[in-house]
């Protein structure tokens, strides 16, 4: 996750909101830096699927509420207390080049894990970069948590 975004996430909007070139620049960035690319940000996302991401956050003006959105997560983590665990159904897919990588023992303390999977390939934009490892994922957590009720 951006720096910038979790930690002085209204500087960033302002900029982007008043400049396409500037809110495509950063978005194409996060594309290249957060997905399974090797800085070569065409080699997995078409130019009409990277515009048509950009146009939906400078359409909508929606790039503040998404930076804010990185800030609040910083800071309004759940705080579990000692032997407190969260006992919803949980899925855990990695994907190599995803920037949030957690450890399985930590997780398992908290999370009640039906699903935990490490894949091949991907990043932080899944869907997009591998579609089919992500609706195969998804329907298998859905028939675990199904089967396990």
């Amino acid at each position: 996750m951006s720096w910038c975004m979790s930690s002085r996430p209204q500087t960033l909007a302002y900029g982007h909101n008043d400049s396409p070139i500037g809110l495509a620049a950063w978005i194409v960035d996060k594309f290249r830096v957060w997905s399974d690319c090797e800085g070569e940000v065409e080699r997995r996302f078409r130019k009409d699927d990277l515009l048509t991401n950009v146009m939906v956050y400078w359409l909508t003006e929606t790039i503040a509420s998404s930076a804010r959105l990185c800030y609040e997560d910083v800071r309004s983590a759940p705080q579990l207390k000692p032997g407190q665990r969260i006992d919803v159904p949980t899925a855990v897919t990695l994907f190599p080049r995803d920037f949030t990588r957690p450890p399985r023992a930590i997780a398992e303390r908290f999370l009640t894990i039906v699903r935990w999977t490490v894949l091949p390939a991907g990043g932080h934009f899944t869907a997009l970069e591998e579609p089919g490892y992500f609706a195969a994922e998804l329907g298998a957590f859905a028939a675990a948590v199904r089967h396990s009720s």
